[in-house]
């Protein structure tokens, strides 16, 4: 089982530059930023986007009019050496997180990235040696960290009112889209050379992170990962265990091919004095379970889902907060995430390299 290291430590604040307030050029105005994302950051007070850029200009451009932007381009080194912008969200997909952040960070300015942090921990610790060489403040979408129900359940452990907690338990089981049924019509999510694994890292990535929000650190973890049903390359069904530093033992099961009436979405909490149930994904209610009944705890999420941890990281930029989401906590999620899908790259790097040495052979 992998130790992980415990890295902690805060940012440190930028003092407002420029105008007054934080200047945002996109680097990949896709989906995400589209209502996630994006129009958050021109609600967020001494916060504005001034910048845009996707490598499609006439999508950069038609991205840019809608959503009210005064610039867009075509090229990442343009939006990350222009003047104007002072810090760099980076919406692009995994494989070329690191390189954009680095480069931003370089550049001498702040850098917010979308999860998983990079493709491998190996990614994340160049960031971070780099964040730290230029005293630029690197920070990851890990949204969930700022969400009400997802507070409720941190408010309701810290007050010990399920006593001790003891263990945790989650469960994220899908269908297969079925654009996934084609190699042609795959998302980049099933690419391991894009995405640094399956939807396990998309998925899973999120669900991690939070249990180190509420638990503190991974110190030790262990997990299988397999390919089932032959979709893509990528892993599609993944188990793991995991310890906590502060002893509370989690486990975990994610397959993204079950049936559609198989479906299921869940993080269990285990104390002595009770439990709290609450889903990843659906944005449901937040159950507790005590000797005294079951009471449930409604929330509505902001229109932008981003929105809270967008002014978090608005107000540590200017000295005003603490963000919750840093690049040393996403490095930490990314580390557990190789290490429990590592059998299965291990193995197919091995078979890669019998089958490239018979090739010689021949």
């Amino acid at each position: 089982m992998k130790e992980i290291v415990n890295n902690s430590g805060d940012q440190k604040p930028l003092h407002r530059r420029g105008w007054g307030g934080l200047s945002w050029g996109i680097i990949g105005c896709g989906n995400v930023t589209e209502l996630k994302s994006g129009p958050a950051f021109n609600k967020v007070e001494h916060s504005r986007i001034v910048a845009v850029m996707r490598r499609n200009a006439t999508l950069a451009e038609d991205y840019a009019k809608r959503h009210g932007v005064p610039k867009w381009y075509a090229d990442a080194d343009q939006l990350i050496n222009d003047p104007e912008v002072n810090a760099v969200y980076i919406a692009t997909p995994p494989d070329t997180h690191a390189s954009y952040a680095i480069q931003a960070m370089k550049a001498g300015k702040p850098v917010y990235v979308e999860k998983p942090m990079a493709r491998n921990y190996q990614e994340c610790k160049e960031m971070l040696r780099v964040s730290e060489e230029t005293g630029m403040p690197l920070f990851v979408a890990y949204y969930r960290r700022t969400l009400p129900a997802f507070l409720k359940v941190k408010e309701l452990i810290d007050n010990e009112i399920i006593g001790k907690p003891l263990t945790v338990n989650v469960r994220l089981h899908k269908s297969v889209p079925d654009r996934d049924l084609k190699p042609e019509t795959q998302f980049w999510h099933v690419n391991p050379e894009i995405a640094g694994a399956g939807y396990f890292y998309d998925l899973a990535s999120h669900q991690l992170d939070y249990l180190d929000f509420l638990f503190g650190p991974v110190i030790q973890v262990h997990g299988i990962a397999v390919n089932q049903a032959g979709y893509y390359t990528a892993e599609d069904t993944v188990t793991g265990t995991f310890l906590f530093g502060n002893g509370v033992i989690g486990t975990g099961s994610w397959c993204f091919v079950v049936s559609k009436g198989s479906e299921e979405d869940i993080i269990e909490i285990s104390g002595t004095k009770g439990k709290i149930s609450l889903s990843s994904f659906q944005h449901g209610d937040v159950k507790l379970t005590t000797p005294e009944g079951t009471v449930s705890f409604s929330f509505q999420n902001p229109e932008n889902i981003q929105y809270h941890l967008i002014d978090q990281v608005v107000k540590t930029l200017h000295g005003e907060s603490a963000c919750v989401s840093t690049g040393k906590s996403g490095a930490r999620t990314s580390a557990v995430l190789e290490e429990m899908v590592k059998n299965y790259y291990s193995s197919k790097h091995d078979e890669n390299k019998r089958i490239k040495g018979s090739c010689r052979n021949i």
